[in-house]
């Protein structure tokens, strides 16, 4: 994927205007879908709920989930599980099997205050277990975001996981509250969210023409998409899997998902690995500002990387060649450059190059050319390409429903400070000390990913430091050059925590699972057989 990451975020959403924007997202490949929220809800909320134009979405009433007697029938129900539909996704020229595939459809409360107001159906899929003799349980996967599926994520790569996890897990993976399969949030059609990603010059109404959109269609909806709720469905997945404990590995954003869970249901969390930690106790802004420094660095050690290859259209000297890069991207927003009927604007080119940079060193060399083709021949298929996987959006202009996920999500996470005055201004100062050439294009875009100013709800959800009583440890996973979510907010977290280790990958990237055999190797020793990684382990990169 890319895992479109923050806090309550990569690879798969997008912010407004700018690449900036785009470096809060990653998350593995979100599906498309053109099911509407009512469609995917199972019941339709009675009057008493959708007749309040603002309910909360993280009720003061905390749920005491399968202990409450309301939450009874949702803890008790059987999954029942038939093959997945369609042939499967494409790997390269191969089509993928997932003939062992099965899904099925979990249903949970809409609001967990009010479980008889309405419900959704929850999309999941499971790879069964190879050695079912040997079988320990189920894994559950989430991939990023907010906005990435898990049910795209376990049949986009059944093989993923060949080896000694599959063989003892059944592998799962569901979408999340307003993800591809479960009440799908689309609010802007494609042509209108073409202008809206790209455009250079996004205006003052940028972020209410989104609002306004998503609230006329998903006004129900809304205000119950938050990761805490997701959250509590977790757990109620957990018991119609029919595990007494949970085994969870969430990537990027789904670290933040699977912090919650320890903290909401310390009793029921188990093996839990959260590979690239988002840190909770962090701002909105705050987290973006951290962020952006994470793409800067990690910006300037291409280019240096670029500029001791040859060809490079960047020169040979490294310390000129980010800049040369910048002032390019920067400068396509006077000279765009034309391709197909289509224009790569300086947005657009800043989210191809962003893209690259979650792959880490395996995915310069792409980006160098793509680079190449645009700065040397004017031609700009190729960041267009890069801008257009990032964003969702196929080679017939239709776009996944992942972006709006990601801003609705975040809003009902309580991403809702608004710094003003001298607080905005020492922010936008801060900004453009610690990421003066990611953010330059559109600072405020950069602070304000997304714009959830103009929501139409608010959430009582705050940062805070997750603590957890579980008596499981939790196993976090940091890349100490991971720039969507820096290697210090795995530091943070672990401390955070409690009973957590810190298992560290030294390079390039974001997350780590797929990226060294000996963080893997630690990661399915821990979740087989419940070893532990010895404090200060650290690995390299493959």
């Amino acid at each position: 994927m890319i895992i479109r990451t923050s806090r309550r975020a990569l690879p798969v959403a997008v912010s407004a205007a700018t690449a900036a924007a785009l470096l809060a997202g990653c998350t593995s490949g979100a599906s498309s879908s053109s099911t509407s929220a009512s469609a995917s809800a199972s019941a339709t909320p009675s009057a008493a709920a959708t007749a309040t134009a603002t309910p909360t979405p993280t009720p003061t009433v905390k749920p005491t989930g399968a202990n409450d007697p309301a939450l009874k029938a949702f803890y008790g129900q059987q999954l029942a599980w038939a093959p997945c539909q369609g042939k499967g996704d494409q790997a390269g020229d191969e089509q993928v099997d997932t003939s062992a595939l099965q899904c099925s459809t979990l249903k949970v409360p809409l609001d967990y205050t009010a479980p008889g107001t309405g419900t959704l159906d929850v999309a999941v899929v499971r790879n069964p277990a190879v050695k079912p003799d040997q079988r320990i349980g189920s894994l559950v996967l989430n991939p990023g975001g907010p906005g990435g599926s898990g049910v795209e994520m376990v049949k986009g790569g059944p093989k993923r996981f060949d080896g000694p996890l599959h063989d003892r897990y059944d592998i799962v993976g569901f979408d999340p509250r307003g993800v591809a399969g479960t009440s799908p949030l689309k609010c802007l059609d494609d042509k209108t969210r073409d202008d809206w990603l790209n455009t250079d010059e996004p205006g003052p109404d940028h972020g209410k023409q989104l609002a306004d959109a998503c609230q006329a269609k998903y006004a129900q909806v809304l205000p119950f998409v938050s990761t805490r709720n997701t959250a509590r469905d977790l757990d109620v997945l957990r018991a119609a899997l029919g595990d007494q404990k949970l085994s969870y590995l969430g990537m990027s954003y789904g670290t933040y998902l699977g912090s919650l869970y320890a903290e909401e249901f310390p009793d029921r969390a188990g093996r839990l690995v959260l590979d690239g930690a988002t840190s909770p106790s962090t701002s909105l802004i705050q987290h973006n500002i951290e962020q952006q420094a994470g793409f800067e660095r990690s910006l300037k050690a291409f280019a240096a990387d670029c500029a001791a290859k040859n060809p490079c259209p960047l020169g040979k000297d490294p310390d000129q060649a980010v800049q040369k890069l910048a002032g390019f991207l920067d400068g396509l927003k006077d000279k765009p450059l034309k391709s197909k009927g289509r224009t790569l604007t300086a947005t657009a080119a800043w989210t191809g190059v962003i893209s690259r940079l979650y792959g880490g060193e395996q995915a310069w060399s792409g980006l160098r050319n793509a680079l190449g083709w645009a700065m040397v021949r004017g031609q700009a298929d190729d960041l267009l390409a890069l801008a257009d996987g990032y964003n969702g959006r196929d080679k017939d202009g239709r776009y996944e429903s992942s972006a709006d996920a990601y801003t609705a999500i975040h809003c009902a996470d309580g991403a809702t400070d608004v710094p003003s005055g001298d607080q905005l201004q020492t922010a936008l100062s801060d900004l453009a000390a610690k990421a003066p050439l990611v953010s330059k294009h559109d600072p405020m875009a950069a602070l304000f990913d997304p714009d959830c100013r103009v929501w139409p709800f608010r959430s009582t959800e705050k940062p805070h430091a997750i603590k957890s009583t579980a008596t499981t440890p939790i196993v976090v996973v940091g890349s100490t050059g991971d720039p969507a979510t820096p290697y210090a907010w795995s530091e943070t977290l672990t401390g955070e925590l409690g009973n957590a280790v810190l298992l560290t990958r030294e390079g390039e990237g974001h997350v780590a699972y797929d990226r060294s055999a000996c963080i893997r190797e630690a990661v399915n020793a821990y979740l087989v057989d419940g070893t532990v990684p010895a404090a200060g382990t650290r690995c390299k990169t493959d």
